[in-house]
């Protein structure tokens, strides 16, 4: 039920965005979530990709630094409130989320939350417990 992420450091300076992506797909390696977090010297490209492995290779051999995650990724109805209601059940088993990012299959119907929290296992369990879809990592790639 845990899902692979990819971290990727990436100097801010223009065109190194681009750079990272043009390895994924010279690779073919599909992007399905993305999130980009920044401070004034670097960024963190938080990737899920279809095909972790490669992609960790791909960005090793093309000198980025790269490092993997286990995230959790959680099916969530797409309409208002939906977030938070995923929050209580981690918020009631004090599960402390580092960060979260999301996505949407198709509108109308259900959102991907991707959590990063200290006790997945814990989270994992909290959500289950509640009716919360903790979904599979190759559920995952081929979204």
């Amino acid at each position: 039920m845990k899902v692979r992420q990819i971290s990727v450091f990436l100097e801010n300076k223009s065109g190194r965005l681009q750079e990272a992506c043009k390895c994924l797909a010279e690779a073919e390696v599909n992007i399905r979530a993305l999130s980009i977090a920044e401070t004034a010297d670097y960024g963190v490209l938080r990737l899920i990709v279809n095909d972790p492995d490669t992609a960790i290779r791909v960005m090793a051999q093309n000198d980025f630094t790269v490092s993997e995650t286990e995230v959790i990724a959680v099916e969530v109805p797409d309409k208002p409130g939906g977030l938070a209601s995923v929050l209580a059940p981690l918020c009631d088993a004090n599960v402390n989320i580092e960060y979260l990012y999301c996505f949407v299959e198709k509108s109308g119907q259900s959102a991907i939350v991707v959590f990063r929290v200290e006790q997945l296992d814990e989270a994992i369990k909290a959500l289950q417990a509640e009716g919360y879809k903790v979904m599979r990592e190759e559920d995952v790639y081929i979204i």
